[in-house]
């Protein structure tokens, strides 16, 4: 005996209230279809021409999609047989009331006839069985999320890239109109170019076969080359004041060079350690490199300008930066003198108030580091070691009073 007549017939109520769950369920599930048909990456995916990963994925869409409202046509198509079977019975019998039954709860849906492989048939084989409608929703259900997860992968990879490509191609075009301006033979221009066309063609064709981050990169690269390209047209437009800039800085720290050779041999006659740092010698090798790069603007070759003057204004501000430095430290040598000769006075009138004025030892103390800081050049460490017997000297015996 089936299952189906194996199984009591409903009620009119339990058929009437089944028939709204599945009148209910069917609205539902024709919603969600037509939206995903109205759903924009579902569309792009289905008329796009792709390759690859993509072109797997949209086959795979077209075929369980077409199977999706295959058996959604059959299941209304039972459904409706149900709705039109109990319209026709206000008072259904047992056996109407069988036959509702069988539709609404028993395999009644018959399933898409399959073309079988000649190797899989046998000669008894049987057509394969009918489903119910609470089966054939679940089927529908596995097809729509098949269907729903395939496009979401395939937009989700478009969305990530087409900005990328944009941001991209913008900046290709830029570069292209700046590489024209200064001449056209720029070979970074031209393999950045040909790059960004192969990663273009696949982002378009196979999306899921790209890797975001390598177009992310290419993007990077051909907008530092636009920045660089830009800087090799202001680079034209004002050589001339640049490069003239340039020798001015490199006179500024000959200049500096100068001042500070002198303020270190101020120093040397005032101090003998620690020895005031050298003067580094920049300029004269600054110079010649400003000299070396005059003849680029002359061939034309604005971008290598670029690049070589904005490297000599950092390396001419660094010098600078390094000479004064070296200026400041040995002048912080005769400061860190006149600090110490300071503090000396300061402990001297600190004896003298603890009463202490006539002591001989203090007084030793006072008159070597005195004579220490007075001597030309004066021995910085030497002094400092003896200033602080000096001090702790003088802190002893002010403890001393107060016990």
């Amino acid at each position: 005996m089936s299952e189906a007549a194996a199984r009591p017939p409903m009620d009119r109520d339990a058929v009437d209230a089944a028939l709204r769950v599945q009148r209910d369920e069917r609205d539902r599930v024709s919603a969600a279809l037509l939206d995903l048909e109205a759903q924009p990456g579902y569309r792009l995916l289905a008329g796009a021409s792709v390759t690859g990963a993509t072109a797997r994925a949209r086959d795979e869409v077209r075929a369980h999609a077409a199977e999706l409202w295959d058996w959604f046509d059959r299941y209304t198509r039972t459904l409706s047989a149900a709705e039109d079977l109990r319209a026709r019975h206000g008072r259904p019998g047992r056996a109407e009331l069988a036959e509702l039954t069988r539709l609404l709860t028993g395999p009644a849906v018959a399933p898409p006839e399959r073309e079988v492989p000649l190797a899989d048939r046998t000669l008894l084989a049987a057509p394969p069985p009918p489903l119910t409608l609470a089966a054939v929703v679940a089927r529908m259900t596995a097809l729509y999320e098949d269907v729903v997860r395939r496009v979401a992968a395939v937009d989700g990879a478009w969305s990530a890239l087409l900005p990328a490509l944009e941001h991209a191609e913008a900046a290709r075009r830029e570069v292209g109109a700046l590489d024209c301006e200064l001449g056209g033979d720029d070979p970074e221009a031209v393999r950045l170019t040909d790059a960004l066309d192969r990663v273009a063609a696949t982002v378009r064709a196979d999306p899921l076969a790209t890797e975001p981050p390598a177009l992310v990169r290419l993007g990077a690269d051909l907008a530092a080359l636009r920045d660089r390209l830009r800087a090799a047209v202001r680079m034209r437009d004002e050589a001339a004041a640049r490069l003239a800039a340039l020798d001015e800085a490199v006179a500024l720290v000959r200049t500096e060079e100068d001042a500070a050779r002198r303020t270190r041999a101020d120093v040397l006659a005032k101090v003998s350690a620690p020895p005031p740092p050298d003067v580094p010698a920049l300029a004269v090798a600054l110079a010649d490199r400003c000299a070396a790069v005059r003849g680029l603007g002359t061939a034309g070759r604005w971008r290598e300008l670029a690049d070589r003057v904005a490297g000599l204004e950092d390396a001419a501000a660094d010098a600078l930066r390094r000479v004064r430095e070296s200026r400041e430290l040995a002048a912080g040598l005769t400061a860190r003198r006149d600090e110490l000769r300071g503090r000396l006075e300061a402990y001297r009138v600190k004896a003298a108030r603890l009463g202490h004025a006539e002591d001989a030892d203090l007084a030793g103390r006072y008159a070597e580091v005195r004579e220490l800081l007075w001597s030309a050049p004066c021995d910085l460490r030497r002094a400092t070691v003896a200033l602080s017997g000096y001090q702790e000297a003088i802190s002893a015996r002010a403890k001393g009073s107060d016990r």
